[in-house]
């Protein structure tokens, strides 16, 4: 059979690679090859209901989306190809009180991403949209560059353009299977022969779990079933009305053709679909329709457009739509391989497309988008998260609260207590309330005695603060244990670690043994792609500790920066090693108790690291911490974690020891003005912009990778800077508010949180230059404006003397 070759190789013909396709070639890429097993758009694309929604909980997904309406209007518009594309808008109905609280947050939050969201009256969504009832309504949020499109004329559309720029979208070919050496997808064998490929790019929606297999990977991607109705007409013209989303009754409508709605919802209980595999060829193929798991939708809807319970149902379709372990995207370079891009498990794939192909165009050409993608990044997904046993569960779970009420810090149900600490038990017994993380089950906060363990959620006033800042308090003032053994540990072992660090990481890495070193790693650009602690074991041992959530995506970037003579290995040792940490004022007076070894400042500096006993245990302690007090961070092996535990609890009695959670520690390290990676800092910052210029040591090492970019910051080309906020007003945030001058928006926050021993609140934002010598600024917290100022942090002991006490 043929052998062909391909720059890059794009499997799979939907919206998604036919996206990606054209990006590609508008970049001046050549020898881009899409392969199609059946037609075009006859995965899920040809059913979906086609909304353009571009609102979503972080900014650069909105930012994403936004380029798809961007890209739609050109085509429509510069291109003049004839597709069903109507910007007539989207509106989102509030129809109790608290759904109006979650408009109005939503509304700030689209103010923060620079995204034009009206909050309106009942009367004025009336208007927009005649057939809702209006009664009872609180009010609706109207976004106006929303709209509709017909999925499988647009997707043409997207092919006939990217063919025109030299596409080779080739229909009717399906894969079998790769050929791998060495980490790099070396070919593909289809029905059609062996196609060769610098780049292979997975956009295969609902088979990217069964295509990827074939490589030994779990994608964490699915599908469940979903249904909507096409009605009969109303009657009405309404082909220039918006979109309609009614979270409160679960249901979303779309203008059809000749006065008809289509009406769709998300219910309690769908089906997974192809969990068993994907039966048979299923080509343009629909399920069988299940009206009687419909119908309490069909009811919801009744109330919200009364015209639907007096016009019939032409037609119901039920089709399988992709979903993932998280229920969002599943981009970026699949970890340990070298070549292999994934764009898969779009829910919105219609809303996403435009810009998601964008997104993946950059990706492949530039070795990195130019927004920073981590909330969809394939990186954030654990080994647990593509198995059958937690995906499937989770997704359904998922699909069930798409529009339910989500309050901040809302946690999930389903596929829970997997990873356990071996302190698991005991801190439950002690009132742990548990959230989870990448799997692992860790304490938020702990419920004293009388008060049920269950976490207390609102949007303006959770129950747990009261708790939280109790526990922050006994960090401040006296002792506490924080578990964290769920941190990513990993050693770095072999000839060649030094030299590989230097390279990779900001700081001078060449310290004595014995030496924590906090740092962070960047891209070219000067982007932070990790901030993590290292302790040099040896001369050529470092060991290397990350966020639970993180392990995969920063191992995964060392790894791509590894020499190719085996002179360095990396070896993930997180199961290996529970983590306590101890702080406080009182925790080196508990330490001494419960351990035999010298504790003291002589013995332990500040940043440095020590093999002691406590009990009968081997513990690496470790000065370094998140909440700036004194305190050690224990690196225990894991069958000694109870004993250290227990020996350190009975030690600490006298001095009112507690334990405290991880929404405590969130508060303590604002205060504190401690970043944390995927908020305050990402590849969008650099170090410096995050004002950890500190760690960046131009002198004392050699080349490293950002380093020109960080050179000429720190000679003063900064434009942007993380600035700090407060007001003594305990205001109900979450993060991604407004911060306004005048009514200019001129940043978000990055991060936020009550400081319990400064009495404010407390939040961080990116200041463009202009605005540096500016103190009072306006934050926008549920569409009402307070005053905050910019104040120099950080606001607790900014001397450190507490931390090197």
């Amino acid at each position: 059979m043929a052998q062909q070759a391909a720059k890059h190789l794009i499997v799979g013909g939907g919206i998604l690679g036919c996206s990606i396709a054209y990006h590609l070639t508008r970049m001046g890429e050549k020898n881009v090859v899409l392969l199609e097993r059946a037609s075009l758009t006859e995965g899920a694309t040809w059913h979906a209901a086609g909304l353009v929604g571009q609102l979503r909980s972080s900014r650069n997904t909105t930012r994403m989306l936004k380029k798809s309406v961007e890209m739609y209007d050109r085509l429509q518009n510069e291109d003049g190809l004839q597709f069903d594309w109507k910007k007539t808008g989207s509106l989102r109905l509030a129809a109790t009180k608290e759904r109006m609280l979650e408009a109005k947050r939503l509304a700030t939050m689209a103010r923060s991403f620079d995204l034009d969201m009206q909050i309106i009256s009942p009367s004025e969504a009336k208007d927009l949209f005649p057939l809702i009832d209006a009664k009872g309504l609180e009010g609706a949020a109207f976004i106006p560059s929303d709209g509709y499109v017909d999925p499988a004329s647009l997707c043409q559309a997207v092919a006939g353009a990217a063919r025109k720029q030299g596409a080779d979208i080739r229909q009717n070919v399906e894969v079998l299977d790769f050929n791998v050496t060495g980490g790099r997808i070396t070919s593909v064998e289809t029905t059609e022969g062996r196609w060769e490929a610098d780049t292979v790019i997975l956009a295969t929606g609902m088979w990217s779990r069964e295509i990827a297999a074939k490589l030994g990977i779990r994608v964490p991607a699915c599908a469940v079933e979903h249904q909507y109705i096409i009605t009969e007409s109303t009657g009405s013209d309404i082909g220039h009305y918006p979109t309609l989303r009614d979270p409160e009754r679960l249901v979303y409508y779309k203008p059809d053709v000749g006065g008809r709605l289509v009406v769709g919802g998300y219910e309690e209980g769908t089906l997974p679909f192809g969990d068993q595999g994907i039966p048979g060829k299923f080509i343009r193929q629909l399920l069988p329709e299940n009206l009687d798991r419909f119908l309490p939708l069909a009811e919801l809807a009744g109330k919200v457009t009364p015209v639907i319970n007096q016009v019939g149902i032409r037609q119901v379709i039920n089709g399988p739509i992709p979903y993932s372990a998280d229920g969002d995207f599943v981009m970026g370079w699949q970890p340990d391989y070298k070549n292999l891009m994934l764009a898969t498990g779009f829910l919105y794939g219609i809303a996403a497309g435009g810009g998601a192909g964008e997104m993946i165009a950059e990706w492949v050409v530039d070795g990195q988008p130019s927004l920073d993608l981590w909330p969809l990044d394939v990186r954030r997904f654990g080994p647990h998260h593509g198995t059958r046993a937690f995906m499937y569960p989770r997704a359904v779970e998922h699909y069930a609260h798409h529009y339910k009420m989500r309050y901040p810090g809302q946690e999930h149900e389903t596929a829970r207590q997997l990873r356990l600490s071996p302190l698991y038990q005991r801190l439950k017994d002690q009132g742990a309330v548990y959230g989870s993380k990448n799997g692992w089950e860790r304490p938020l906060w702990f419920a004293p005695e009388g008060v049920p363990a269950v976490d207390q959620l609102d949007f303006l006033n959770p129950g747990w603060k009261t708790f939280a800042a109790l526990e922050h308090k006994a960090v401040r003032e006296r002792v506490a244990l924080i578990d964290q053994s769920s941190f990513a540990k990993f050693e770095l072992i072999g000839a060649g670690t030094l030299a590989l660090l230097q390279h990779l990481c900001v700081s001078n890495m060449d310290k004595p043994i014995g030496s924590v070193i906090y740092t962070q790693m960047c891209n070219t650009k000067g982007g932070t792609e990790a901030d993590v602690t290292f302790i040099r074991l040896a001369a050529g041992k470092f060991y290397m500790v990350t966020g639970s959530g993180f392990g995969v995506h920063d191992s995964d970037w060392i790894k791509r920066h590894l020499p190719n003579d085996g002179s360095v290995h990396l070896i993930e040792v997180t199961s290996g090693i529970a983590v306590i940490n101890i702080v406080g004022p009182k925790a080196r007076d508990v330490l001494a108790t419960a351990s035999e070894s010298d504790v003291s400042n002589a013995a332990i500096p500040f940043s440095t690291a020590a093999e002691i006993i406590i009990g009968a245990a081997p513990v690496r302690a470790a000065r370094i911490g998140y909440v700036g007090e004194l305190g050690y961070e224990l690196h225990i092996p894991t069958e000694f974690a109870a004993h250290v535990y227990d020996t350190l609890w009975q030690a600490g009695q006298p001095h009112g020891i507690t334990n405290v959670g991880y929404r405590a520690i969130d508060s303590l390290r604002m205060e504190k003005g401690y970043v944390y990676w995927s908020g305050d800092v990402t590849p969008d910052y650099t170090p410096i912009e995050a004002g950890l210029g500190f760690r960046v040591h131009l002198k004392s090492k050699g080349d490293f990778i950002g380093r020109a970019v960080l050179e000429a910051q720190k000679a003063g080309q900064l434009d942007r800077k993380l600035c700090t906020f407060t007001t003594p007003k305990n205001l109900p945030l979450t993060g991604g508010e407004a911060i306004l001058l005048g009514e200019t928006l001129v940043s978000l926050a990055t991060s936020v949180g009550f400081g319990q021993t400064v009495g404010q609140t407390i939040l961080r934002g990116y200041l463009a230059k202009e605005h540096w010598d500016t103190t009072d600024f306006t934050l926008e917290v549920f569409g009402e404006h307070h005053p905050i100022q910019q104040v120099d942090g950080p606001l607790y002991d900014p001397q450190n003397s507490a931390l090197k006490g």
